[in-house]
């Protein structure tokens, strides 16, 4: 089977749940009594493995961020925020050294077109045994204008985004300073919601893990462009600077 290529389990999702849409379904994640594989747990934090196992030849796990059901990333008190990226890091950290998978990702949805199906607040660590991840990535995607450099975090909007439009990037340099890519991260996912566009309530955050050292890009998400689905045309916003200057002045002006 090619790289790229991953198997999925069309029964097993046929009948997953979908309470962002149906927004009457019961929450599978608010009734804790009723979780089992628990990995690991820290205070509200909790990684259990993926009732609905889809992915073929994979270790799929979810990570619950909060026991409220209606709060977001960009919502967390620091010290919440800081424990869910320690967390979330360690665990995917973990899985990436056992060496039982080619690779590990590391991501969240949020909102209607991120392909998420629970509105609970969630990651998903999923190791996969034949599929690289990183086999299309071109290290381009994380290059861009800077906004704020800080304790080796380097937090900038992509001149190459991935699928197009304003795309956030954060480089590490060390993997040091996990609340400061915390705080980027939140910021990033703060300033998509409220700022960028009306029309914005969906993102994505993904993790990786290259040359041995952090990266993440944090997407906003609408209906993607039939330019990028059938030819894999890559869409480059020409105000990019304008968000860039805009963030600053939110985020980081005395």
């Amino acid at each position: 089977m090619p790289a790229n290529y991953l198997g999925f389990n069309i029964t097993i999702g046929q009948n997953k749940p979908e309470n962002i849409i149906n927004t009457t379904a019961d929450c599978p994640f608010c009734d804790r009594s009723t979780l089992t594989d628990i990995i690991d747990q820290e205070d509200e934090l909790l990684l259990i493995k993926n009732k609905y196992h889809v992915l073929q030849n994979s270790l799929q796990t979810v990570l619950i961020e909060t026991e409220d059901c209606n709060s977001e990333l960009s919502q967390y008190s620091k010290d919440h925020l800081y424990k869910l990226i320690k967390f979330g890091v360690k665990n995917w950290f973990k899985i990436c050294d056992s060496k039982e998978y080619q690779s590990v990702l590391f991501f969240k949805n949020h909102g209607p077109f991120s392909g998420g199906t629970i509105r609970h607040p969630h990651m998903q660590i999923i190791g996969l045994k034949t599929a690289n991840c990183y086999a299309d990535l071109d290290p381009k995607e994380f290059e861009g204008i800077v906004i704020d450099t800080s304790h080796n975090v380097e937090f900038n909007v992509s001149t190459y985004p991935r699928i197009g439009f304003s795309e956030f990037n954060i480089v590490m340099n060390d993997n040091e300073d996990l609340n400061q890519l915390a705080d980027y991260i939140q910021i990033a996912t703060h300033y998509l919601l409220h700022s960028l566009n009306a029309r914005c309530k969906s993102y994505n955050i993904f993790f990786y893990l290259i040359d041995g050292l952090i990266r993440v890009k944090i997407l906003p998400r609408f209906a993607t462009s039939p330019l990028f689905i059938g030819y894999n045309i890559h869409l480059l916003p020409n105000n990019i600077q304008n968000i860039v200057d805009d963030v600053k002045k939110t985020y980081f002006s005395k």
